[in-house]
């Protein structure tokens, strides 16, 4: 089948899972043309050459950890001018150069879906976001997070409405809230599928999009730790603390030899670190309720903690026993992709069987 395949460029994470999905798409004979923005353009162009369009996506601007919807919405508003000249421009390329589409996958991105709508081509959503939208939560979510609830709900709802089917990746299963869905593992790199975990001395510590300066002298508080800081792209020895510089090989290593982790919010690392049965310690970026979700579930699912902020308390608490998360985390189950690619290659058969 021909498949146009939509990425979002905020971040790297919606990339290195998409990066997945295409590879097994292209093993399997189909001809694969992405669209995709910022970082997540030039991942996905050095790994697919002559396979990837550029073209502008939406940022979040953070102020003091906290994403600013001001600054959000001022950003996107300077950008939008040429954001909307380079994008009709791709929709014409798509058009003339390419030949005619069978279908798209969006992952959470919208170029494609209307590219699609204009086509009247079948969508087919994977990410992890529509289990906002189209689950039951199970979790309690207080008083203070539910703004950040109706808000992103909002957003999940309009993004890739009425898609034929929508695949959302999850280390939790809640009851779902509408059809046309399937809960999916979540999407894990080969190379974290074909690491052995060990147990070390380290804790592997994640920051992004933070001016956290004083989170080298917190973690120096606990000098009974060995912490490995990824987050700041650059080396420095601070005793127990080592700032480490951004290195695939060298972050997956200290991934699967960590004794456990400390990280945002993000779906992705915490995907990767519950596969390899690493307690997680999740302080979620404020005002993102997806982030909130997830290290809600990482508590709830006892696989680690959540805590609204990155403390010396706070962590001693994490790392005082960790015996309980990794009991529970010994019960978590997942068989690499295998899950997400049948489900995925099920709905291809039908759509191209125009059933």
């Amino acid at each position: 089948m021909n498949i146009l395949y939509g990425v979002p460029g905020e971040g790297l994470g919606h990339a290195t899972r998409s990066k997945v999905i295409i590879g097994h798409l292209l093993a399997q004979g189909h001809d694969v043309q992405v669209v995709s923005s910022s970082r997540a353009y030039q991942l996905l162009a050095a790994n697919f050459p002559g396979r990837v369009r550029e073209i502008r996506g939406f940022h979040l601007a953070y102020k003091h950890l906290t994403v600013s919807k001001s600054q959000t919405a001022a950003l996107t508003l300077r950008a939008a001018p040429e954001s909307l000249r380079l994008n009709f421009q791709r929709y014409h390329d798509l058009l003339r150069n390419c030949c005619r589409f069978d279908l798209v996958i969006s992952d959470f991105e919208s170029f494609s879906y209307f590219f699609a709508k204009t086509q009247r081509l079948p969508v087919i959503s994977i990410d992890n976001m529509q289990i906002i939208s189209r689950a039951r939560l199970d979790v309690t979510v207080p008083r203070t997070e539910r703004g950040n609830l109706q808000l992103a709900r909002s957003i999940v709802r309009a993004k890739l409405p009425r898609s034929r089917h929508y695949l959302v990746t999850t280390f939790f299963r809640p009851p779902l809230a509408r059809p046309a869905t399937t809960l999916v593992p979540p999407i894990i790199r080969p190379e974290i599928v074909a690491r052995k975990p060990t147990r070390g001395r380290h804790v592997l510590v994640y920051q992004s999009s933070t001016n956290q300066a004083d989170l080298v002298s917190q973690l120096q508080q606990l000098p009974q730790q060995e912490f490995r800081v990824y987050g700041f792209n650059r080396a420095e020895d601070h005793g127990n603390v080592q700032l480490r510089p951004f290195s695939e090989e060298g972050f997956i290593a200290d991934l699967a030899s960590a004794r456990a982790v400390v990280t945002n919010g993000g779906f992705s690392l915490i995907s990767e670190a519950i596969y390899l049965r690493k307690p997680v310690c999740a302080i979620p970026i404020p005002a993102q309720f997806e982030q909130w979700l997830n290290a809600a579930q990482v508590e709830q699912q006892g696989y680690g903690r959540h805590f609204p902020a990155l403390t010396p308390d706070n962590l001693k608490a994490f790392l005082y026993d960790l015996n309980p998360f990794e009991q529970a985390l010994g019960e978590y189950q997942q068989q690499g992709n295998e899950e997400l690619f049948e489900a995925l290659d099920v709905l291809l058969k039908e759509i191209g069987r125009g059933a």
